[in-house]
Formats: C-alpha cells, structure tokens, sequence
C-alpha cells in the first residue's frame, strides 16, 4: 500500500510490501506525526516549545518527550563544541533540527511496533527504512533534477542537510552565521533521528564535520564541500543489482 500526506510542513509518504497491513496502524502513525507537529513546533504560538521557549513552562514540567528531545539537543550541542545548536540568540527555541527525525523514526517504530517488516516512510526526502534492500537517491546539491548517487538500504535510515531547499537556513552555532562550508552532506546511520541530526550537525560543522560523522557508530557519509569536491565514507552503500526503487 502506499499514502502520501503533508505533515510539518513537508510530504510523509510510505510504502508498505507487507502482504497483511493491521486495521489502522497508518492511521495512528499520521496522526502521531501531526501529534508532534502540534506540540513542538516553535511557529505555533501554543505548541509545548513555545511555552517553554516563553518561560510558561519549566524545564521541570515539560513532558517526557521533550525532555528527550531537549536531551538529545544538548548531546550533540556538547559532541560539535556548539556548532549543533538550539537556542540560537535572536532566534528562540527551535528545535525542529532534532524533532523530524526524532517523530518520524518513532514513527517507524508504530509500524514495525505492530509487525510490519517491509516499509519505506520518506519525510521530505529523509528516509527510514524496514527490510530491503530499497534504493534511496542522494540528490545534486545544485543540478534539481540530476542525482549525485543511489545508495541501498536495508533496515537503515538516510537524512540529507543542503542549501537548495531553504538556502543558508543552517547556522554554525560556535559563529552564529549561516554554514557555507558544504553544498550537502547526507548520512546513513541505524535510525533516521541519528541521520537526520548528524547530517545537521555535520552542515552546521562545515568540512570538519564530514569527519565528525563519519566517526560516529555505524555511520556512512556522503558530502559535496563549497568547492564542489566529493567527500565519501569508504563503507557508503552505494546501490547495487536487485533493490527496490523508492
């Protein structure tokens, strides 16, 4: 099966192989992506960050999910030195770098959750996967409609950080101006809130962070530097005969 909704402000689409899919499980997976889109996005004046972020909450009373996500903010915060950051002065709590990838592999976690074992779920071109081989297209940093490379996936997840959607909207937290050191830096790693916030970090970090990354466990780095050189993780599973495209 296959559906496709807007949520947070990007298309969720998912694809399912599963022969038997349970009566309402990809209803309850939306409605938790927009579950989230309610209660964390700093542009909803009463979503649960914003609250905070105005000092109408604590941090001793924010509930257990965002205490989670503010969590694993602040980790990669101290892992980059600052350049992977928040709370970024003039602009507020937005912790949007963290929560896409975050819902979106709890997302995941619903499904396989109720026995599903073959599924693509792509939000806004981030993807996690279950079983596989699927086949997942890296897409040029300046060329739309020209892909760099294919990568195949088996029960792992690929995030992309780039300029050509929204320009410079990453900014290295360390100089609190726009990262301009890399055209796109995408990361394969086991779960799509790893990738999604590594390869955020890793823009955020300019060159150095293609390295940062791929230091981390069970993390594969693709990225096109400001000079338009390759920068590639030997391990990087570029596809091969027999996936499935996406």
């Amino acid at each position: 099966m296959r559906r496709v909704e807007h949520v947070m402000g990007f298309p969720v689409s998912l694809r399912i192989d599963d022969e038997l899919v349970p009566d309402g499980i990809v209803d309850v997976m939306f409605a938790w992506l927009r579950e989230v889109d309610e209660r964390f996005s700093p542009f909803k004046a009463d979503s649960e960050v914003s609250r905070l972020d105005r000092g109408e909450l604590s941090a001793d009373e924010v509930s257990p999910d965002l205490a989670e996500v503010l969590g694993l903010c602040e980790e990669y915060r101290v892992a980059t030195k600052g350049a992977f950051d928040v709370r970024l002065p003039g602009r507020g709590l937005d912790p949007c770098a963290m929560v896409k990838g975050w819902s979106v592999q709890r997302a995941a976690e619903l499904l396989t959750g109720a026995g599903l074992t073959r599924f693509c779920l792509n939000a806004g071109g981030d993807v996690v996967t279950a079983g596989g081989p699927w086949r997942v297209g890296v897409r040029h940093p300046e060329i739309a409609d020209k892909l760099c490379t294919v990568l195949e996936i088996t029960d792992h997840a690929v995030a992309t950080s780039a300029r050509y959607e929204r320009g410079d909207h990453i900014v290295d937290g360390r100089t609190g101006r726009p990262a301009t050191g890399l055209l796109s830096v995408t990361v394969v790693a086991p779960t799509l809130a790893e990738a999604d916030a590594m390869a955020t970090a890793a823009f955020a970090m300019g060159e150095e962070g293609v390295e940062w990354a791929a230091a981390r466990a069970g993390c594969e780095v693709y990225a096109v530097d400001a000079g338009r050189r390759v920068l590639r993780t030997p391990g990087l599973p570029v596809a091969g005969a027999g996936s499935v495209p996406v």
